[in-house]
């Protein structure tokens, strides 16, 4: 594969996720429920605002 259709791909991919990752904070702005992350190796639950 060229290093320019990688590129493309990879491009895709990150919108994809930051995509995904708007919804996942919608969804859990709208149940009012925390989101769980890991921060400094310690799970972490926070409030989305």
């Amino acid at each position: 594969m060229k290093a320019a259709k990688k590129t493309i791909h990879r491009n895709k991919i990150l919108k994809g996720l930051d995509k995904a990752y708007e919804k996942l904070l919608e969804f859990k702005k709208q149940k009012n429920t925390e989101l769980i992350i890991i921060r400094d190796n310690k799970i972490v639950r926070i409030k989305p605002e």
